[in-house]
């Protein structure tokens, strides 16, 4: 516990020392919608870590159930949100912090806070860096949330040419400056994966690092339909930094009708002697259409990953100028 506060106090301190609150490098965010217990526990997690009240902002959605008296009698600010949703808090807090870098995480302390300190060393050399659930409690992740994550991760790799393992875990750091120019479309929990596709676009590097995942604390809110709103916030931001690949990807499954009418035309040919030549020349048509856009959304993905590729090198070659410019300077 000493070694992770020491490891704080040097990621705060900048070229003049020890920063003051209000020029602290990082910021820990909070959202919460009735958390007051789950919350409770997270705080005292993150003071045992070295975390200050003053590097902490709760962003409450509402509560009813004194969830920012318990912030605030621990000396942690609470601010009301705007808007509704994980997502709304998340921007909020973006608007209301001054640092160069923010820990999102649960507030219902389903995620360890010390790995707070190695999300934040992981900044030197990545723009986002998620804490992938690679070691769920018993019972803290249903079967059916894991596939899902599965499955959305999956997804977001092949649009975005990432190689993550849980693009929707509740505990990422970001460098704040990573994030100019997010167009802030997702809802609700797709805001994880808004923020990474939005690094990922952008020419920005994710990295990862597996943390444990405990039961939550208080009252689950995490349900089915949520799973599907994320989904389809995941297919937005598809259309939105790929409409390329997703149209030709929906425009490949005409392939499924053509290759059904093509069986029933061969069937009623073979065994009934019957020949409907329209419904074949419709068959034929429906599965070139569907192979040649297939062939066209992998043609799309490449291309997307060549972008992401050319705006990584321009990225290091500024950086590489950077950083001769300040060695001259200094000599």
């Amino acid at each position: 516990m000493e070694e992770a506060g020491r490891r704080l106090t040097a990621l705060r301190a900048g070229p003049r020392g020890p920063q003051t609150a209000e020029e602290e490098r990082y910021v820990v965010v909070l959202p919460t919608l009735d958390e007051r217990e789950g919350l409770a526990k997270t705080l005292d997690e993150l003071f045992s870590v070295g975390v200050g009240p003053g590097q902490i902002l709760v962003v409450d959605g509402g509560s009813r159930d004194g969830t920012c008296l318990e912030a605030e009698k621990r000396g942690v600010r609470c601010i009301q949100q705007n808007g509704k949703g994980k997502a709304d808090a998340v921007r909020t807090a973006l608007r209301a912090v001054d640092a160069d870098a923010v820990v999102i995480m649960d507030a219902d302390y389903t995620y360890p806070a010390k790995y707070v300190p190695q999300l934040l060393a992981m900044l030197d050399r990545c723009d986002e860096a998620i804490g992938a659930r690679a070691r769920p409690e018993k019972g803290a992740q249903r079967a059916v949330f894991r596939l899902g994550n599965r499955l959305l991760t999956a997804w977001f790799n092949a649009v975005f040419g990432t190689r993550l393992t849980d693009v929707l875990s509740g505990m990422y750091a970001v460098r704040k400056e990573a994030l100019e120019g997010i167009e802030e479309a997702s809802r609700g929990f797709g805001i994880e994966s808004e923020i990474a596709a939005h690094i990922a676009s952008t020419g920005g590097e994710i990295c990862e690092t597996p943390i444990e995942y405990r039961r939550r604390v208080g009252r689950k809110k995490l349900g089915v339909r949520h799973g599907v709103l994320i989904a389809l916030d995941m297919l937005r931001l598809s259309l939105r930094y790929n409409p390329a690949f997703l149209i030709f990807a929906v425009a490949s499954l005409l392939t499924i009708p053509g290759f059904s009418i093509a069986s029933w035309v061969a069937y009623e040919w073979i065994f009934l002697g019957v020949k409907h030549y329209v419904w074949g020349i419709i068959a034929i048509a429906l599965i070139a259409g569907g192979t040649a856009s297939a062939t066209l959304a992998v043609l799309a993905l490449y291309l997307k990953r060549m972008e992401i590729r050319l705006l990584r090198a321009v990225r290091g070659a500024r950086t590489a100028r950077g950083k001769a410019t300040a060695r001259r300077g200094d000599t």
